[in-house]
């Protein structure tokens, strides 16, 4: 293995020396930091990242085990089984009221191997990724993976409580270098979600200067004022430059499976089908058909229950934290996360690593998400209310 300058150690010199410099030294992530520290400590209560303690239905489990045993363990359609693209493409249509056709479906190893996909396919050296922040990091170090820059368009918070996007200041950071923007909305870590006026005023801004539009919407359901989130896909025509990027990982509990999907215009999926093959060759098929499971009327069930389950643990954080001296944050009206402040933190890292010492609870320090991150934690609710319960007692003695 390579070192930190990427030079290899002295017992393995024989082998080929050579590491691109910037991937050796990239900082590993701040949240995988915190749950590697957490590994065999006793106790502890994993809030740290984006998951449900709830494992995966036993209906979906058991449509992927069939298909086990049906022998479906072969080399498959790169970009889905046609049955799983199709059921998106219905999904889709049926969630948003909107015309949806498998043939801008793509199946992907998770949602990130989309977001790999699309850096790989748009950035060459030298362009540019604007992205609205704080924000999941995964895709700031996918872009530059690919030697793009990222250029931050930081959220703003609002007197009243969360959040607001200036869209002229997300505007003027576009050059003639920039090849996307990207906005996740409902967001990870805030809980902001944009609005239909403002989602019409960036895809008509995208249309005029020929910039791609990625959407990454994995928390589309998780909202609790209707019953989903605004999608660009309501708005956008089928060869506007608009990808929209999904996952099963959320709504049905499936993180581990490691399946997500996109939706691009007909034309881009070719693309996606070639930097597939050249990857990982397509997803395994009877994990797929497991997936069509959670797309059923039982799996719509199983999503509501999942957002009900949020909406109650959320309630009881919100006003948990709110009591707490310390504590300052707003409740938003999406995502299944409280990103809060905390007084007298200045190094969010530091004070997580002093949370999970202390108390066994483990939070995403707020620096890791970018500009206006740092001061903050994130704490993931989508776990049971006992979990919860437990962790927020262990949470009043440090930050009371």
């Amino acid at each position: 293995m390579a070192d930190i300058k990427g030079s290899m150690p002295s017992e393995e010199k024989r082998f080929p020396a050579f590491v691109r410099h910037d991937v050796a030294a990239m900082e590993p992530s701040r949240i995988v930091q915190l749950w590697e520290l957490g590994f065999g400590m006793d106790d502890v209560i994993p809030l740290w990242v984006g998951e449900s303690d709830q494992a995966t239905p036993a209906f979906i489990s058991d449509a992927a085990y069939a298909a086990l045993q049906a022998g479906k363990t072969f080399y498959t359609h790169k970009r889905g089984i046609p049955e799983l693209r199709q059921g998106i493409a219905d999904y889709t249509a049926g969630l948003y009221g909107i015309p949806m056709s498998a043939d801008r479906v793509s199946v992907t190893a998770s949602g990130m191997h989309g977001i790999t996909l699309i850096c790989q396919a748009l950035f060459e050296p030298g362009d540019n990724l604007i992205v609205v922040a704080p924000s999941w990091p995964n895709v700031v170090k996918a872009a530059q993976v690919q030697h793009a820059e990222v250029r931050f368009a930081t959220l703003d918070p609002k007197p009243e409580g969360g959040f607001t996007l200036d869209l002229e200041r997300l505007f003027s950071l576009v050059t003639d270098r920039t090849r996307a923007l990207f906005v996740n909305s409902p967001g990870n870590p805030t809980g902001w979600m944009i609005e239909a006026d403002q989602q019409r005023e960036i895809l008509d801004f995208c249309r005029s200067r020929g910039i791609w539009l990625l959407a990454d919407e994995v928390y589309a359901r998780f909202v609790y004022d209707r019953s989903v989130a605004p999608s660009f896909l309501q708005l956008a025509e089928p060869d506007d430059p608009v990808i929209h990027i999904n996952s099963f990982s959320k709504a049905w509990a499936m993180t581990g499976w490691r399946l997500g999907w996109l939706i691009t215009p007909p034309a881009f999926g070719k693309i996606v089908d070639q930097l597939i093959e050249f990857s990982t060759s397509g997803s395994q098929a009877f994990l797929q058909h497991g997936a069509l499971a959670a797309l059923t009327p039982q799996g719509e069930t199983f999503a509501r229950s999942m957002v009900d389950r949020c909406r109650q643990g959320g309630e009881m954080v919100f006003q948990r934290l709110a009591a707490m001296e310390r504590v300052t944050l707003s409740r938003p009206t999406a995502s299944f996360y409280a990103f809060f402040r905390i007084d007298g933190v200045e190094d969010s890292l530091s004070f997580a690593k002093r949370i999970l010492s202390e108390t066994g609870v483990g939070l995403a320090p707020g620096s890791a998400f970018g500009p206006g991150g740092e001061g903050h934690m994130r704490l993931c609710y989508a776990s049971s209310h006992n979990l919860l319960s437990k962790a927020l007692d262990r949470l009043e003695l440090i930050l009371r």
